[in-house]
């Protein structure tokens, strides 16, 4: 499962890269930076949000979803591991300490 996961999470990476390097910035076009053409629109200056747009945020949306099960499932192991208190359980444990061998210096004679 992990592993399904994390493939996707990896794709779905390459997915939004490469979407979002083939869009077209908002002054791709040279009419636009002098206001003809793209302003004149039925919705505005920006005009309506492209199939890309559309589908990168929908990959987003999956990448937020994978990272947040990855999340949860790097914590559940975790927890197997005894790396984390099991859930329930105080996380403050009391542990004795104990005091560090004296350590020589350089002055000390062997």
């Amino acid at each position: 499962m992990f592993y399904l996961i994390l493939t996707l999470h990896i794709v779905l990476s390459f997915a939004i890269i490469g979407l979002v390097l083939l869009q077209r910035g908002k002054g791709a076009d040279i009419g636009a930076s002098f206001g003809s053409g793209a302003s004149q629109t039925v919705f505005g200056p920006q005009g309506a949000t492209s199939l890309f747009g559309r589908v990168t945020a929908l990959l987003t949306a999956l990448f937020f979803a994978t990272s947040f099960g990855l999340s949860l499932l790097a914590q559940d192991s975790a927890r197997q591991a005894g790396l984390l208190p099991a859930a329930g359980e105080s996380e403050v444990q009391e542990q004795e300490v104990q005091a560090p061998p004296e350590i020589p210096s350089v002055e000390d004679p062997p």
